[in-house]
């Protein structure tokens, strides 16, 4: 079982590693607001990075939005820096989980996770990068294991509501689900949109390192999972498609969700001998207009990409390159309050008594994972309900510490539960007699 309780020589429950970088800030946010969700009704935190001056501003912002004037005088301040390992490991002695918004992960990542699993820390993070996800799998899984903690990637956006949202789906279906297929689509209000350009440069450096990646994967040696039913078939290649299911255009998703939701059905495969579910992962891109803007970008990304000044041109022009729907300065609060996201899951298989080599499968549902703005508000409101489930249900988590997605950490859990509290509604829409 976990180890989650602190003590005098580990006095955190929980510490906020870059506490005061974009994404941090709304993360310490949404942690004030839920304290009394911690163990016994307590929370014991504190923030971490390299400026004590900004994380001290963060805490006063926080404070000023949350009207919580205690939280400057009551959240402790530490100082540690990724380049420091010293810092990092003095960090993770006090802490049961260090929530990690430092990123791009490719670059910042590792050192974190070492130190955590070095001084017998928690880790959890909200990255959308492939490469570094699976490479801490390959390099820390067995030492966490050994020390009984549990490292779980992709616990924001990417890729809670997806990795949870076929585990919800297949545990509503009445029978052997077989196949999921999700749909992406995000909505804005009169203020727009915007996306914080640490999401772009993680793009661009995946894209640039996919090659690094397929080699990568070969060094696990896994066995290809068994497919159970019809085999689910690519939506036109990797190419743009009109998708009925979300009446507009739609092409394949190119984040983390469906590397991490084929590595959560391969743990429940192996480790609870369940049937694994495929999965394809597309996105919406609206009518004709955005289909032209994204075209005119994913030309241009692609041209550049390959080469490191092209590279260097798309960090440094975000706004230029993606028609201003990436930013340095992020959203605005406003853009955030206005914006929402929703996935819709189709899924497949066969009723209860009904034997899956016997035929095509028989019976469909749809379910729903919807939400408000994705990055800033949905991502800390899953990053920071990730780490109460854990503390809070320790006995419900895989039997051995390890390197795990969020659907292998948590589907034994009530995570889903307490995200439907909290704003991000899992609900299904369809559902056979």
């Amino acid at each position: 079982m976990a180890k989650v309780q602190t003590s005098s020589s580990r006095p955190y429950h929980i510490i906020i590693f870059g506490a005061s970088g974009f994404t941090g800030q709304f993360v310490v946010e949404e942690l004030a607001r839920t304290m009394s969700e911690g163990p016994n009704g307590t929370l014991k935190w504190a923030v971490a990075g390299r400026s004590r001056p900004k994380l001290e501003k963060v805490l006063e912002q926080a404070a000023g939005v949350l009207g919580k004037p205690e939280l400057r005088a009551a959240v402790e301040v530490l100082v540690a820096d990724v380049g420091e390992p010293d810092s990092l490991a003095a960090m993770c002695k006090q802490a049961v989980i260090v929530l990690n918004c430092v990123g791009p992960y490719r670059f910042w990542g590792e050192p974190v996770v070492k130190a955590c699993v070095e001084n017998g820390a928690h880790c959890i993070d909200i990255c959308g990068e492939p490469q570094f996800l699976e490479s801490m799998q390959l390099n820390y899984d067995s030492q966490a294991a050994d020390k009984g903690l549990y490292i779980v990637g992709s616990c924001g956006f990417d890729s809670i509501p997806a990795d949870l949202g076929v585990i919800y789906t297949r545990d509503q279906f009445k029978g052997t689900l077989t196949a999921v297929e999700s749909f992406l689509t995000a909505s804005a209000g009169p203020e727009g949109a915007s996306i914080h350009d640490g999401t772009w440069q993680s793009a661009i450096y995946g894209f640039a390192d996919s090659e690094k990646l397929r080699n990568l994967r070969k060094k696990f040696g896994h066995n290809p999972l068994p497919v159970v039913g019809s085999k689910i078939k690519r939506r036109c290649g990797n190419a743009l498609f009109y998708s009925s299911e979300v009446q507009q255009y739609a092409v394949p998703f190119m984040g983390a969700d469906p590397s991490v939701v084929k590595r959560t059905q391969r743990f429940l495969h192996e480790d609870y001998q369940e049937t694994p579910v495929q999965y394809g992962a597309y996105a919406g891109v609206g009518g004709a207009a955005n289909v032209a803007k994204m075209l005119i970008v994913g030309v241009m990304f692609w041209l550049l990409v390959k080469f490191s000044f092209g590279r260097n041109l798309l960090i440094k022009y975000p706004e230029f390159f993606s028609f201003g729907y990436f930013s340095k300065d992020g959203p605005s609060r406003k853009q955030m309050e206005g914006s929402s996201f929703q996935f819709a899951f189709h899924g497949e298989g066969y009723t209860e008594g009904q034997d899956p080599s016997q035929g095509p499968p028989n019976s469909k549902i749809r379910t729903l994972v919807q939400g408000p703005e994705a990055g800033y508000v949905a991502t800390p409101i899953t990053m920071v309900q990730a780490a109460i489930t854990i503390l809070n249900e320790p006995t419900a988590l895989p039997k051995k510490g390890g390197v795990y997605t969020p659907g292998a950490t948590f589907a034994r859990t009530t995570l889903v539960e307490r995200l439907n509290k909290h704003g991000v509604q899992f609900s299904v829409i369809y559902e056979p007699s």
